[in-house]
């Protein structure tokens, strides 16, 4: 059965391609490749992320306030409507991540987060994390918002199984067509050869990955795929108002008496 609920600190770093590839050979001194990464492979996971109608929990989140929370779904590939996903409730408080999640059918989940009513109890089920998101749900009346998808490598330590290393990159993002089962498309991120990795930890790191980091000159640096990808967006729509605004102001009033003014020579 998979582990639903998670307590760590996480922490977030930008690599180029080259340390990438450094960074993956040793740490296989130190870790173990995850069920899905076995063979080298990337996978693919995708979400979709959802807010209020005025986007309050990502600009809330942008804020960095004590505390902080999203709720999103979460598939392995793409599903059809009778495939298991996930539905999570990731929280933050103090720098502690905390993140709860219950295994649903898709068609399960839609019904659920449509309707904000609490769905048949299966087997598969979390019944204290269904509880919880019908909570949130009729508290914020949310809706979704936001399609994600990027390609990871997960690691375990060795030693410390509560080590989590990944590396996701191909971050991709769409703000239509928001189902699971549409396909996995969108706009890029982050910049081509960028990864995003991620350490996870249950209390510190570990002084051999302290090390490894200093040796390449890796820094921990803050960021949020949801809350850049809003922030990409609202600039975005900032400056295509300006643009449209502009436009608009050569078709103002004052600008037409000026070109219908005569013209001596």
């Amino acid at each position: 059965m998979a582990i639903e609920v998670f307590n760590r600190n996480e922490c977030k770093f930008i690599v180029d391609g080259e340390i990438y590839e450094k960074l993956n050979k040793r740490l296989q001194e130190y870790m173990d490749k995850d069920a899905y990464s076995r063979n080298d492979d990337f996978y693919t996971i995708s979400n979709i992320y959802y807010d209020t109608k005025d986007d309050y929990l990502i600009r809330n989140s942008l804020s960095k306030p004590k505390y902080k929370e999203k709720l999103r779904l979460r598939s392995y590939g793409v599903p059809s409507e009778e495939d298991n996903v996930y539905l999570e409730i990731k929280k933050k408080f103090n720098g502690i991540v905390n993140k709860r999640r219950t295994t649903i059918k898709l068609k399960e989940a839609y019904e659920f987060l449509n309707s904000k009513e609490e769905p048949e109890l299966k087997s598969y089920m979390n019944k204290q994390v269904i509880k919880e998101i019908q909570y949130i749900l009729k508290l914020n009346n949310l809706e979704p918002k936001l399609y994600l998808a990027y390609d990871r490598r997960a690691m375990f330590g060795k030693n410390d199984k509560g080590l989590r290393i990944t590396f996701d990159n191909n971050i991709r993002t769409r703000r239509h067509d928001l189902r699971l089962e549409a396909g996995d498309y969108g706009q890029q991120l982050l910049e081509e050869g960028k990864f995003l990795m991620e350490v996870k930890v249950e209390k510190n790191i570990p002084l051999w990955l302290a090390k490894l980091l200093s040796e390449y000159k890796i820094y921990k640096t803050s960021f949020s795929k949801y809350g850049k990808e809003y922030e990409k967006t609202l600039k975005s729509n900032i400056k295509l108002k300006g643009e449209m605004n502009e436009c608009l102001n050569q078709y103002s009033t004052h600008c037409l008496e000026q070109q219908m003014q005569p013209q001596f020579l």
